[in-house]
């Protein structure tokens, strides 16, 4: 693929005649097609050339159109493009040129650049000119905030959680209804990117990097309710927070997440200094690096991972601290006086079969001890002890003498859901599988980790969750029928060293539904840099700005239409 005919499409792009306007998507696909059907050349104009970075351009253009969909699609198909070029290891792929990690770092100054201030203040000069930016994000938002507003509001729609999913359905309305209409009640400052806390608590990444001000990421002019839910009312369509104050609302998106209870781990509240005896969790903002300080300060023992017998988010984590973990005592020299060991409640090393399988070769060829079926029920800090309960014999214990432990804490439904007449038995929210409509309250929706959707909790199920939930919103809300249908697609970047990934991604029914046309149950570089380098682009850039919808367009495309 020759890149005069790259710049040639892309310079037609930027034109302003009419002409080109009015074939500007189709021009966008063209520019997909020859990625794809070009893809090993493609990649040797990647890094030769920086195609990508180039793209900012057209970037820039369409921005000025109030974020043209097509032109978020196109960044982020060339970048899933590149990955792919990359898989087809038909080219000599970073060799003598610049690291893919590199480039991708480069095209994150951009993407940052545009996609996070132009449409806020491109046409305002003044603003533009106030506008200033800390470590790389733009901080110019126009949204409007309280943390003690007036005791009665009223929006058409209001959201109830500013995590991932409350974040990107606030953009998604916003756009849909405006600004004006939406509302998002959350109390905490900053917003966490959790998925990149394996690779904080393992020293891959620092902390810094998975955070940025809730300010940053509540969407321009929608309002924001500094406050904690405190009780829901479906029958009066009213929400109350714990500043006193009473919203009512049409339309009500819940998306408040889990709980996580390390208080039921018996001896671990107690536990002060976690640095000292050696604990960590890469579950919480205030304990993973406390995972990492254990990790360097092992000397030698039992390194321990446990998984609880409750629901959990991102299911796959325990683990994947845990090959983390073996690399890096094999880097610095201490394996041959380690016993790692995974402790999990569960009868299996991971649900679905085809990537369990891979596991337990990647288990037994690092000499890995895995205990199925074991509960950490109790940790005895100034003993370095853990106590885990055999789930097969009940009653029955075991103690470990442990020199790191790693907690994975039991969790459970949001207490606010549970309270309420919008939980299911289980206190989860009570929404149908397909649509994500509440099934008892036709106004109610509900998205991610507070829900009792039958797949894993991770942000890639929120991502697939979300474009299913615009369109079940946008039915109700002519009165018609939801049409599309939400096919539990979840995924989990399996990180099996510092360096390798198994991409496991699938379904409802717990069939593989990869996104790329290779064997992802493989161990590969390139799915490390698109866990470690893209896919928290496609969150801060794609995902909270309500544009990513999980990759299910793209995976028909590389699979030729065939899923």
């Amino acid at each position: 693929m020759d890149m005069f005919c790259c710049h040639t499409v892309q310079d037609s792009l930027l034109r302003s005649d009419s002409r080109f306007t009015n074939y500007r998507g189709i021009l966008n696909w063209i520019i997909i097609l020859l990625i794809l059907t070009h893809a090993h050349l493609f990649l040797d104009n990647v890094i030769q050339h920086g195609f990508l970075i180039d793209l900012r351009k057209v970037l820039e253009h369409l921005m000025e159109d109030n974020y043209n969909q097509t032109s978020v699609n196109l960044l982020l198909a060339a970048n899933m493009f590149a990955i792919a070029a990359l898989q087809l290891e038909r080219s000599p792929a970073c060799k003598d040129r610049i690291p893919f990690s590199q480039l991708s770092s480069l095209n994150e100054r951009y993407i940052r650049e545009y996609m996070a201030t132009v449409t806020v203040v491109h046409r305002q000069p003044a603003l533009w000119r106030q506008c200033h930016r800390t470590a790389g994000i733009g901080v110019c938002h126009l949204h409007t905030s309280s943390s003690h507003a007036s005791s009665k509001e009223h929006y058409k729609v209001l959201v109830l959680g500013g995590g991932s999913g409350g974040i990107t359905m606030s953009a998604r309305m916003k756009r849909k209804l405006g600004a004006e209409h939406v509302a998002i009640v959350e109390p905490s400052e900053m917003h966490y990117y959790q998925p990149i806390w394996t690779l904080v608590g393992a020293g891959a990444k620092g902390l810094a990097s998975s955070g940025r001000p809730t300010a940053s990421v509540v969407p321009s002019g929608v309002k924001w309710v500094r406050s904690r839910v405190q009780e829901v009312n479906p029958d009066t369509n009213t929400v109350r927070t714990d500043n006193g104050m009473e919203i009512s609302y049409e339309y009500l998106i819940v998306a408040l997440g889990l709980q996580l209870h390390y208080e039921k781990i018996k001896g671990l509240p107690e536990i002060k200094d976690w640095v000292k005896f050696k604990i960590g969790s890469n579950y919480s903002v205030k304990t993973v690096e406390k995972t990492w300080s254990a990790l360097q300060n092992f000397k030698e023992g039992n390194a321990i991972f446990s998984f609880p017998n409750t629901p959990v988010k991102c299911a796959g984590a325990p683990q994947k601290i845990m090959y983390l973990t073996d690399a890096y005592l094999r880097k610095t020299g201490k394996r041959a006086t380690a016993n790692v060991m995974y402790n999990t409640s569960l009868p299996v090393l991971f649900g679905i079969k085809k990537y369990a399988d891979a596991l337990w070769e990647i288990v037994k060829n690092r000499d890995i001890q895995v205990n199925l079926r074991r509960n950490l029920i109790e940790v005895r800090a100034d003993r370095q002890e853990a106590v885990f309960e055999n789930l097969d014999n009940p009653g029955e214990i075991e103690v470990f003498v442990y020199e790191m432990l790693h907690v994975t804490p039991p969790m459970g439904p949001n207490p606010v859901v549970k309270g309420s007449s919008l939980a299911d038995e289980g206190g989860w929210l009570d929404v149908d599988k397909d649509t994500l409509q509440h099934n008892r309250y036709p106004n109610v929706f509900g998205i991610g980790d507070c829900t009792n959707l039958p797949t894993a909790k991770t942000a890639a199920a929120v991502a697939a969750q979300s474009s299913i939930l615009d369109r079940t919103i946008s039915k109700v809300l002519k009165n018609e029928k939801p049409d599309r249908k939400y096919d539990g697609y979840t995924s989990c970047p399996l990180v099996t060293s510092y360096s390798t990934v198994i991409l496991a991604e699938f379904d409802y029914n717990g069939q593989p539904l990869e996104t790329f046309p290779i064997d992802q149950s493989k161990e590969r570089r390139t799915m490390y840099h698109m866990k470690a380098d893209v896919m928290p682009h496609l969150y801060w850039h794609g995902l909270l700005k309500g544009f990513w919808g999980g990759p299910g367009p793209y995976r028909k495309i590389m699979h030729l239409g065939m899923k």
